[in-house]
């Protein structure tokens, strides 16, 4: 599935900083970095070094000079990629790592692709596959919940939780295929009734985390937000105080913002992907009925709705008109401009809506703690829990925990109908099978390469 050749890649950014990375691995990695480093100590090569072990020296293209480098060698087969792996620890101008990487290449390494360091830890057994995919989902995380799932998932407990079913579907299958090859020896006699209960533990298991997997996507990419409400009621200062500067152009006229605005903040740990719309009224103009037609439609995509109110002034038809198009979300009704005299209390509100409600000035800040608060509340303690519970936030994680689902339930009607043993097997295996897709047990290499091709370079 992979050449076995030596490939090297800079593994720190593209920028220029204090350090930069390049890290060669393979069978070749310490014959190659011995053509490029010369250590301080003269006596002291990649090749002769234990695994490890650190060494400072100078990197020479035959006799010039190019940087002062740390040497890290690490041997196989305890390192990331099961190979033997040469760091060179060098100064990280984009230049010079550059011109260190093309050295190492024409001293017999090749480029690696994207992903491939992960690719061959991966094909050489020291992770499964969920746990290849998590490397990449930490460097993107967003969040610390982002962190913490990525991490658990690089841990191990996806896999562990994978395999413990596996064990199970395949004891079962074997007990049926060793009953009907020696009856003698092996009995089917209330086996059914007893693989059902089997089964439907499985199932259990395999829908909890089918149903972790909508919660955890959103709380790991962000919560789609949409702020919307009357022109004029406070949405654009209110996504200027989510941001924390005047992203946003407040004025006293209505119908200032035309278009969606987007941003994304981070609120005491929770990622919000904010759209700021356009004021929702009736109205003539070509261009404002743009805009608020692409805020109605913003509305039907979010997670979270966020109905700005002006408190200022009676609600009327267009508020109306917004209640009715976020009745069925959730939402938070935020009653703004507190600095002024409200006319509206949170009572009325609540007779038109079932909703969280509070009172805040979003042009002061004054009230924005109570906000922050009913968000956390919210997401981290409501509906959606941030516990120590296994979240799936893989898309290809929970397609093949629908087909496991959905073979499985096929083995429960196969019993309920009395049929023979032999086709709890078939079905039985598949869910084995797509399980196994999971970890990578049984995976393609089609399914490998796609899988690594979206990894960053360098990884």
């Amino acid at each position: 599935m992979f050449k076995e050749d030596t490939i090297a890649a800079i593994t720190t950014g593209i920028s220029n900083a204090g350090v930069g990375i390049i890290r060669i691995s393979g069978d070749r990695a310490c014959e190659i970095t011995d053509r490029v480093f010369q250590a301080e100590n003269k006596k002291k090569k990649a090749s002769n070094m234990k695994s490890y072990t650190a060494a400072f020296g100078k990197i020479y293209d035959g006799d010039d000079l190019i940087d002062e480098s740390i040497l890290l060698v690490m041997k196989a087969p305890h390192t990331y990629t099961c190979e033997d792996v040469c760091e060179l620890q060098c100064h990280g101008g984009i230049v010079v790592l550059r011109k260190i990487l093309d050295l190492v290449l024409r001293n017999g390494a090749r480029a690696a692709e994207p992903g491939e360091f992960t690719k061959r830890a991966f094909l050489g057994g020291r992770i499964d596959m969920s746990q290849a995919e998590s490397v990449m989902s930490l460097i993107n995380a967003k969040n610390d919940f982002a962190v913490r799932t990525s991490v658990d998932q690089l841990q191990g407990r996806l896999k562990n939780t994978i395999v413990n079913m596996r064990e199970k579907i395949l004891y079962n299958v074997a007990f049926i295929e060793s009953a009907l090859d020696d009856p003698e020896h092996y009995s089917l006699d209330g086996f059914p009734d007893k693989l059902r209960m089997i089964i439907d533990d499985i199932l259990i298991q395999v829908e909890g985390l089918i149903n972790t997997f909508d919660n955890g996507k959103i709380l790991s990419e962000g919560i789609n937000t949409v702020i919307v409400g009357k022109p004029n009621a406070g949405k654009s200062s209110l996504l200027n105080m989510f941001v924390g500067e005047d992203r946003a152009i407040v004025t006293d006229m209505a119908g200032t913002t035309r278009d969606t605005l987007s941003e994304i903040v981070n609120v005491r740990g929770i990622t919000l992907n904010i759209i700021d719309t356009a004021g929702i009224r009736e109205t003539d103009d070509l261009v404002e009925k743009i805009g608020v037609d692409k805020a109605i439609k913003s509305v039907d995509k979010a997670d979270l709705v966020l109905y700005v109110v002006d408190g200022s002034v009676e609600l009327d038809e267009n508020d109306q008109r917004i209640i009715e198009k976020i009745r069925d979300k959730n939402v938070i009704v935020i009653i703004n401009k507190s600095d002024l005299e409200i006319k509206i209390e949170r009572d009325a509100i609540c007779r038109y809506i079932d909703a969280e409600v509070i009172q805040l000035s979003a042009m002061t800040g004054d009230g924005s703690e109570e906000l922050y608060d009913m968000l956390n509340k919210m997401f981290f303690e409501g509906s959606l829990s941030y516990n120590d519970q296994l979240y799936i936030t893989n898309a290809r994680h929970k397609n093949e925990l629908v087909c496991t689902k959905n073979a499985l339930e096929k083995v429960i009607e196969s019993i309920d109908m009395g049929m023979e043993e032999d086709f709890f097997s078939i079905d039985m295996m598949d869910a084995y099978e797509h399980l196994g897709l999971i970890i990578g047990e049984t995976a393609r290499d089609d399914l490998a390469d796609k899988i690594f091709k979206d990894f960053c370079m360098g990884k």
